[in-house]
């Protein structure tokens, strides 16, 4: 259910809509005539499109739907499932699917339809496909090696065309649009049928397509809402408005090293940077990407006060902001950066101060390094599964 699951419908009521949702997409498959194997199979003879014409509208419908969604930031597009491109197993079952479409006259969504509106051909199709699965899990030994072969990775087209998703959407309406036209004349040549438009049916047509073109054009002359609120943020650093409340170093580490778990220490560097050295029980959310979903839900939080740091302290500062602009104020911002944090706790050397102030310092950053050391170690392993021991259980009388 895209942006509503789980902030406004519950995982569990999901599927419940789930049934419903799937319940009215077979009743409207029925109503389109997908349950009959002529009104499919005529996309193949040209004298019937119906087939054509839904795909392509439901594709550019929901095409249009996530730019826009992702536009406005209530759908994080990145965790999107896309499958991962297998080339021989893609252009071989492709083969299987379309000559058993034309063979049988159906899909498999289809079958299920015409089975459950009582057509006997639907019911054969769907035992078919049953044969078909037996078959591929008894034979899967033998073709596992092809299904993966020529492995390309999760492909998205505009990517691979060197384009923005807002320029590859903008493309495919007018794909579809010219598809919709010179299928009719198609249809209509085969069917012996003069092709006439009708005033209604063109300002029909022009409207929906139109739509969907100013939808698209909104989200490339528009700023986003990630671009509005940095935009925001600019300007009030600019002005001077916006100074976090900042922490030292040493007292992050004595916080740390008494009641960590008050604290949400938020490394906004790249994960490259990260790996290299962290703050221990800090977790990394890259600056750029503060602003996604997910991660707004990880720093807006009642319990926890947030501690930004970064490569320098434009990062920290910008990170608070963001947090704030989101609705948390509780924010702090670390006033050394990853690399000062690391030289002062954990690259001290040997040789200890003579004066007495900065030696109690110097003893206090050498035990703290090696405390905190310690406590990143075991909140690391709360994460971790814990392993059971099975014991074989000895019977008879002792």
């Amino acid at each position: 259910m895209g942006p509503l699951v789980p902030d406004i419908i519950s995982n569990e009521f999901n599927f419940i809509i789930a049934i419903i949702v799937g319940m009215g997409f077979g009743f409207a498959l029925e109503q389109a005539g997908f349950g009959s194997t002529r009104k499919l199979v005529g996309l193949f003879y040209g004298y019937d499109f119906t087939v054509l014409k839904v795909f392509f509208t439901a594709g550019v419908t929901a095409m249009v739907g996530i730019t826009a969604l992702n536009h406005l930031q209530l759908l994080d597009v990145d965790i999107i499932f896309i499958n991962p491109t297998f080339l021989w197993a893609a252009i071989i079952g492709g083969v299987i699917m379309g000559a058993g479409f034309i063979i049988g006259g159906f899909c498999p969504g289809t079958s299920v339809v015409a089975a459950a509106s009582g057509k006997i051909d639907g019911w054969a199709f769907v035992f078919g496909a049953g044969l078909g699965i037996f078959a591929f899990v008894e034979s899967y030994p033998l073709v596992k090696d092809l299904m993966v072969a020529e492995n390309l990775g999760y492909l998205l087209v505009f990517e691979m065309m060197g384009i923005s998703r807002e320029a590859f959407a903008l493309m495919m309406i007018f794909v579809a649009t010219g598809a919709f036209i010179g299928v009719t004349f198609i249809e209509n040549k085969v069917n012996n049928r003069t092709t006439q438009w009708l005033k209604k049916d063109i300002s029909k047509y022009s409207i929906a397509v139109g739509l969907a073109v100013i939808t698209v054009l909104l989200t490339i002359i528009t700023p986003s809402r990630g671009e509005l609120m940095n935009k925001r943020i600019d300007a009030k650093l600019a002005a001077g408005e916006c100074k976090p409340q900042m922490m030292a170093d040493d007292k992050l580490a004595y916080e740390l090293m008494n009641q960590y778990y008050l604290y949400n220490v938020v490394d906004v560097r790249s994960p490259e940077e990260f790996k290299k050295f962290h703050i221990p029980t800090a977790i990394n959310i890259p600056l750029e990407e503060l602003h996604k979903h997910d991660n707004i839900n990880r720093i807006v939080q009642n319990i926890k006060t947030n501690v930004f740091y970064g490569a320098s302290y434009e990062q920290a500062q910008r990170a608070c902001l963001v947090s704030k602009y989101h609705g948390k104020a509780d924010n702090y911002a670390l006033n050394s950066t990853a690399d000062q944090f690391q030289q002062n706790f954990f690259m001290l050397g040997d040789e200890q101060p003579k004066n007495k102030m900065d030696h109690e310092t110097y003893v206090f950053r050498k035990e703290a390094a090696q405390k905190l050391i310690e406590i990143g170690e075991a909140v690391a392993n709360l994460d971790k599964p814990v392993v059971k021991k099975t014991k074989r259980v000895q019977g008879g009388c002792s």
